[in-house]
């Protein structure tokens, strides 16, 4: 692959390919897969990656707002698509765009309901979501009564799903925990087949849900970080591949005698002499300041190079004393020798929030 000329997020798409086959062969042949697309593809391209999972089979697409479903159909994604968190002032659009929303209250499900007649619609497709314990979005039990007589006294919306969320899927600690939520959901949908005759598709699994709780599969699962490369076990991130590679180059090296300083507030002042490189990105384009002073470190030829002082707003600075480089040599922030998990651990944060901070003014590109 060619060497970085410039700070660029590398999107590997044979990776997701993999990942997605991957994730497949854990749940039944009957199972569908919704691929979470949120987030600008948590941080990498939604488009690009929703174009390829399309292709690949995808059964379905989730994002959090109707912007980003928009975005999506503007690009020619036909695959149904979710709305996890909609809005009430985007429910015209979200129709208008054949987007799906996931109602969470009765104040959304009667506004909906409104909405989808004042548009003469029929039998909408709509998803509840039921709070199984996460307390974020969801209907609650004592909810349910009055649920259930908004739906019988109309014909605008039909549920198509029934879904929930859960809350520490990976974390084996508290398994009890999720094997309790998935009781609570089972409940919530067998009362719902008895009330209406009939039942919706299902899903409540996450990444981890879908590696370790096979009985919480039901009809469908849903998947955002484990597509992107990250399974949240050690274990689970050897079966995945990263597909987003953080490059940039050396723009300028530095002799620091002992006693000089580094960057804004002299946030570090070397205690030797020491060689620093300055790499063109910094918090503007993903990488905060909570990184700097040590905490975070790029890949320089192979080896460590820890952040020297205070990231800056365009540009970080880094240790390279007793590496070999010079001006123009390529920089890994995460990808190669380390990922985005093991670079986020350094300012006790996850991957998700790294990979979804890469600044959009960084230059995606596709590999395969």
């Amino acid at each position: 692959m060619p060497k970085a000329q410039e700070t660029v997020l590398e999107i590997n798409l044979s990776a997701l390919g993999h990942n997605y086959n991957y994730l497949k062969s854990k749940v039944n042949t009957s199972v569908k897969l919704m691929a979470v697309v949120k987030a600008f593809g948590y941080g990498s391209d939604s488009v690009m990656v929703a174009k390829e999972l399309q292709t690949l089979g995808a059964d379905y697409f989730a994002v959090a707002y109707t912007s980003e479903g928009v975005r999506l159909r503007d690009e020619n994604i036909t695959t149904p698509i979710l709305v996890l968190h909609p809005l009430a002032n985007a429910f015209k659009e979200l129709i208008e765009r054949c987007l799906e929303p996931s109602i969470y209250s009765l104040k959304t499900l009667r506004e909906f309901i409104a909405t989808a007649q004042t548009l003469k619609q029929k039998e909408y497709p709509i998803h509840l979501k039921f709070n199984s314990g996460l307390n974020r979005l969801g209907f609650n039990e004592k909810d349910v009564p009055e649920m259930y007589s908004l739906l019988k006294n109309t014909t605008a919306v039909k549920v198509t799903s029934l879904m929930s969320h859960l809350v520490a899927s990976e974390d084996h600690n508290l398994t009890d925990f999720t094997h309790n939520q998935i009781s609570s959901f089972v409940s919530f949908t067998e009362d719902f087949k008895t009330e209406f005759g009939y039942m919706p598709m299902r899903h409540q699994s996450n990444t981890s849900g879908i590696l370790n709780f096979p009985e919480a599969h039901f009809d469908m699962v849903r998947s955002g970080i484990g597509l992107y490369g990250y399974g949240n076990s050690s274990t689970e991130d050897l079966a995945l591949k990263p597909i987003a590679t953080l490059k940039s180059v050396i723009s300028q090296l530095h002799n620091i005698p002992k006693g000089s300083s580094v960057g804004y507030n002299r946030g570090f002042i070397a205690d030797r002499t020491t060689v620093s490189a300055t790499i063109p990105l910094g918090h503007a384009d993903g990488i905060g300041r909570q990184y700097g002073k040590g905490k975070g470190c790029f890949i320089v030829n192979g080896k460590k190079a820890p952040i020297l002082g205070n990231v800056c707003m365009d540009m970080t600075m880094v240790d390279v004393t007793g590496i070999e480089c010079q001006e123009g040599d390529e920089v890994i922030i995460f990808g190669a020798y380390q990922n985005a998990s093991e670079f986020a651990k350094g300012a006790q944060t996850i991957s998700y929030e790294i990979l979804t901070s890469v600044s959009q003014r960084v230059k995606r590109t596709f590999c395969r």
